[in-house]
């Protein structure tokens, strides 16, 4: 089955990941997540890929779409690290909150764009883009402080905190932490 949009012009019935990922407004780590715990119904291939049928997936926008209620407060979680990302987040959606992932600094930018998040967790170290450019871009962008942001890092030496400080970043925890130190400042900042 083909759907047509406003303009009269056909699109697919089925959406591959990253289709339905823009779809939605959401990083395709967000929606495989999403998927895995049977909150967006998905099909997949012989080969292992997923599709997502774009009824279903109006259907979840219904449900949980912008203005609905959601979790609790919304944190944007950007790391490269799937392990890392996943580790945390589940920290953080035991706590209460809900959990938007990025796996770059470019993907984390785009998501604020589509559904601006009450704090950032970022993660200094990430290639092409780091976490201290972004940082620059979502105050630029979006104001010094109107978001924000708490960096974490393999560095755990005074120099990076110093420079987190100066680069108007809310907190910052060294990356060999504690995954409760990161929890307990993301709650400091953003209660649930």
């Amino acid at each position: 089955m083909v759907f047509r949009d406003d303009t009269g012009r056909r699109e697919p019935e089925w959406l591959t990941l990253g289709q339905a990922a823009r779809f939605l407004g959401v990083a395709q780590s967000t929606i495989r997540k999403w998927s895995d715990q049977g909150r967006v119904p998905a099909f997949y291939t012989p080969g292992g890929h997923r599709r997502f049928r774009r009824g279903d997936l109006e259907s979840f926008l219904a449900r949980s779409g912008p203005g609905r209620q959601q979790a609790g407060p919304t944190v944007l979680l950007v790391d490269d690290d799937e392990r890392m990302r996943e580790l945390v987040r589940l920290e953080l959606e035991r706590e209460g909150y809900d959990v938007q992932e990025a796996a770059s600094a470019d993907e984390g930018l785009a998501s604020i764009e589509s559904r601006k998040p009450e704090l950032v967790l970022l993660d200094v170290m990430m290639p092409h883009v780091d976490g201290w450019e972004m940082l620059r871009r979502i105050q630029e962008q979006h104001g010094a402080g109107a978001i924000p942001v708490l960096m974490f890092s393999g560095q755990v030496d005074d120099a990076a905190r110093r420079q987190a400080t100066s680069s108007g970043a809310s907190g910052f925890v060294g990356k060999g932490f504690d995954l409760n130190e990161l929890v307990e400042q993301a709650k400091a900042i953003l209660p649930v």
